[in-house]
C-alpha cells in the first residue's frame, strides 16, 4: 500500500509524498533480510556440495544467482533459474515472491489515479488504485446502497474488490462453487486444476473416487435463477477427469469411494 495523495493534516514519516522512495525503502529492506538469510544457507550448501552430497550442489545452483542478484541490489525475483520456480519458493524468501502496488489516492482520483500513481504504474508491476477513504465510507453503507454509491464516483466496484481480483490474478487462482439446499460454499484452487484436483480441496476422498462432475457456468447459474432452471435450458454439462475447471463454476461432484 503507498500513499499517493497530499493532506497537510496527516504528515508522512519523510515529510514529503514519493511512492517510489517508499517502495525502495521498502524493497531494500526486504532485500536486506533475504540476503542475510542466504548467504547462512548459502554457506552451509557449500561446505556439503565440496563432500559431493548432489542436493547441496544443486541447492549451490539455485542459490548463487539470487545471492548475487541480491548483493547487487535487485529483488531475488528478478534471478529465479529457469525451471525452478518451486525450488526457489521452498525458500521462502521476500523477495522472490510476486508484487502487486495498492496506490491509496485522494477521493477526487479514485476512478482515474494522478501523477503519483502513474509513476508507480510505470514500473510496470500489477498495480491498482484504491481510496481509503472511501472505502471508510463505503464499509459503513448497506449493502443495497453500496453499488449506487460507487458508480456517482465513477467506479464499479469497490477498492476491496479491486485488490482481490488483482491479488487473485497475480497469484492465478480461480474460485469454484459448491451449491446445496443449506449452503452455498467458494473454494480456491490454482489456473489449471482439473476435475479430480479441485475436489479434493473439498475432501481427499473425492478426488480418489472422483467419477464425474455436473457442472454449470456461474453466468448461467444466475440467468436462469439455480440449477434446476440451468438444466431445464440445457446449460448443466458432464465433466469428466481431465476436465479443467473454470472461474465461477459451479459442480457437483459425483464418486464412488
Amino acid at each position: 500500500m503507498l500513499r499517493c495523495f497530499e493532506d497537510p493534516d496527516i504528515t508522512h514519516v519523510e515529510g514529503s509524498i514519493d511512492p517510489l522512495r517508499d517502495i525502495e525503502v521498502v524493497e531494500t529492506e526486504l532485500m536486506l533480510s533475504d540476503l542475510e538469510s542466504l548467504e547462512r544457507r548459502l554457506i552451509q550448501a557449500q561446505k556439503r556440495a565440496k563432500g559431493g552430497d548432489k542436493e547441496s550442489i544443486a541447492a549451490v545452483t539455485i542459490m548463487e544467482p539470487l545471492v548475487t542478484a541480491l548483493q547487487d541490489g535487485r529483488p531475488a525475483r528478478t534471478a529465479i533459474p529457469p525451471g525452478e520456480e518451486e525450488a526457489v519458493k521452498r525458500l521462502q524468501l521476500l523477495t522472490s515472491k510476486p508484487v502487486l502496488y495498492v496506490c491509496n489516492v485522494e477521493e477526487a482520483s479514485a476512478a482515474t489515479g494522478n501523477a503519483f500513481s502513474d509513476r508507480v504504474r510505470a514500473l510496470g508491476a500489477p498495480t491498482i488504485v484504491v481510496s481509503a477513504a472511501i472505502e471508510a465510507e463505503v464499509s459503513q453503507l448497506p449493502e443495497a446502497d453500496r453499488h449506487e454509491y460507487l458508480e456517482t464516483l465513477g467506479l464499479t466496484q469497490s477498492g476491496l474488490d479491486q485488490v482481490i481480483r488483482a491479488g487473485y490474478d497475480l497469484l492465478e487462482l480461480v474460485t469454484y462453487f459448491t451449491c446445496g439446499p443449506k449452503e452455498t460454499r467458494a473454494w480456491t484452487i490454482t489456473k489449471g486444476t482439473r476435475a479430480p484436483q479441485a475436489a479434493a480441496v473439498i475432501h481427499k476422498d473425492f478426488e480418489r473416487g472422483f467419477i464425474a462432475c455436473e457442472t454449470i457456468a456461474y453466468e448461467d447459474y444466475v440467468t436462469f435463477r439455480g440449477e434446476q432452471g440451468a438444466k431445464e435450458a440445457g446449460k448443466m454439462r458432464v465433466e469428466g477427469k481431465a476436465y479443467v475447471v473454470k472461474d465461477g463454476d459451479v459442480l457437483l461432484f459425483r464418486f464412488n469411494v
